[in-house]
């Protein structure tokens, strides 16, 4: 799988959902690490998502991890919080916000 393969599947699992609750905004930078990098932000503001192949610098929090772990995450595979506490998963900035994306996120 490619970054943009995924950043199209981050889109197609998301671009349905409900975004009531994200209130404000919610800008999550994405890190690719390990065999395959890039980086890749999604955000939701005023209701409207985006996923993008860029760095966001105005972002609420930054999360690093393989594509492997990412893709695992998207299809249940492995949950987010159990990523974050084997080490799988790291997250820079609002751990609330990055929570609120998990949730958006599940099937």
């Amino acid at each position: 799988m490619t970054v943009e393969q995924l950043i199209g599947k981050v889109y197609n699992r998301l671009k349905d959902r409900d975004f009531s609750g994200t209130q404000d905004k919610l800008a999550i930078q994405v890190n690719l690490t390990g065999k395959i990098t890039g980086v890749f932000y999604i955000e939701v503001l005023g209701g409207v998502l985006s996923v993008m192949p860029y760095e966001y610098l105005d972002r609420d929090a930054a999360i690093s991890l393989t594509m492997t772990n990412f893709d695992r995450i998207l299809s249940g595979k492995l949950n987010p919080q159990v990523a974050f506490a084997e080490g799988k998963l790291k997250v820079e900035g609002n751990i609330d916000k990055v929570l609120l994306l998990a949730e958006l996120l599940k099937n």
